[in-house]
């Protein structure tokens, strides 16, 4: 698939001109944030740049960039979409490697397929980054068309909010439903205020945790933008690629990622908790800053100190958006663990257009089933929370 001219309103209305560009770099970082808006970060040009440029999402890498652009008649851009053409599903945490399992036994290809995602980010966020619903629809309408144009076997969006994943629905896409444990702030004073709303073994259980890392003579310190230096990096990438190590998984992101990030207009949007015995660091969380709510990231240690990770990933993040009045705390993906802290199941979203019609039928039967049973997980879990009850 080219950079080039794709497409134009299909309603009839004012053309609106839809091209595709093979990097982030092309497009002007101020025109794509004023349709991104500031309210996630992930979305925003800084972000994405940061990740091509370091070669974390690149076409070495398997994430080829094919950003749509949109422009209004005299030439200014109205909309933008951040989307990838994939020969793999790394990186993705919406999970469709049966699905690849499916049409490759019956002698078909999966890849290559279209993402319209943050790479290795399961933030829900927008997707269609404009103000304008015409113009959201013509995008919609724009993606459908390369699909269909290029022969890929599907396109994805994943983690779109809840508004974009009913447009996409409207428009024929396959609706799955995932969720993530997430804190959300009820107006809490501080620390002590939230603990005080869990059921005494929760509240106990939190008390003990805090206190042996409190115990274990280590030291967190919160760095925020400018307060975190070259050196800092370098000890968060070591950690990072050590825990990455241990687990047998791999490191999507490279050392100059973080650089890049931290010389960036979303400089002021990192928040890296450090821990550290004496001045030693040996542990440390990455998170991220939206304008609402703190995204827990990337975590990375040297030493395994009892309920550190706990402290610097979650509990820290819980006082450092009470602090500023936040009014939620994502974690990313998986982790019943995160439950016990607060962390309670929040629906998310991803959208799917599949090119063969048996393969798109036998999806949308899986994505029924499924449904159901993520529903009642739901349910279920959210009456087992932490919290007291009435």
């Amino acid at each position: 698939m080219k950079q080039g001219h794709l497409d134009q309103m299909p309603d009839g209305n004012d053309p609106i001109e839809i091209n595709a560009y093979d990097g982030i770099a092309h497009i002007p970082a101020q025109d794509w944030d004023a349709c991104a808006g500031s309210d996630n970060p992930f979305v925003s040009h800084a972000f994405l740049n940061a990740l091509e440029q370091s070669e974390s999402a690149s076409p070495h890498t398997g994430w080829s960039p094919y950003h749509l652009v949109a422009r209004d008649p005299d030439g200014r851009i109205v909309g933008c979409v951040p989307l990838y053409i994939k020969d793999h599903s790394y990186g993705e945490y919406v999970f469709d490697w049966s699905w690849a399992n499916w049409l490759h036994h019956h002698g078909k290809p999966y890849y290559p397929k279209l993402q319209c995602a943050v790479p290795f980010s399961p933030v829900t966020g927008p997707r269609l980054l404009t103000k304008d619903l015409r113009i959201a629809q013509a995008l919609i309408h724009a993606l459908l068309t390369i699909a269909k144009r290029s022969g890929v076997s599907s396109l994805h969006i994943t983690f779109p909010n809840k508004e974009h994943a009913m447009q996409l629905e409207e428009h024929g896409f396959l609706l799955r439903q995932g969720y993530q444990f997430q804190w959300i702030n009820q107006g809490y004073a501080n620390f002590d205020d939230f603990l005080n709303t869990l059921a005494s073994r929760k509240r106990k259980q939190i008390k003990k945790e805090r206190q042996s890392v409190a115990d274990s003579g280590t030291t967190i310190d919160t760095l925020v933008g400018a307060d975190i230096t070259s050196r800092h990096w370098d000890d968060f990438y070591r950690f990072y690629l050590t825990t990455v190590d241990r687990k047998s998984a791999e490191a999507y992101l490279t050392r100059g990622f973080f650089e890049a990030l931290s010389g960036s207009s979303v400089q002021d949007k990192i928040v890296l908790m450090m821990a550290r015995e004496g001045s030693t660091p040996i542990a440390a969380a990455f998170n991220m800053l939206g304008t609402d709510s703190l995204y827990g990231r990337n975590w990375g240690a040297v030493k395994d100190v009892p309920f550190l990770h706990f402290e610097a990933c979650y509990y820290r993040a819980l006082d450092f958006a009470i602090t500023h009045k936040l009014s939620r705390v994502e974690a990313g993906a998986q982790g019943e663990h995160k439950m016990g802290r607060g962390y309670m199941p929040t629906p998310t979203y991803s959208a799917h257009w599949i090119a063969d019609p048996a393969f798109s039928r036998a999806v949308a039967h899986f994505l029924t089933q499924e449904q159901i049973m993520i529903s009642q997980e739901i349910s279920v879990l959210t009456e087992l929370g932490p919290f007291k009850k009435e």
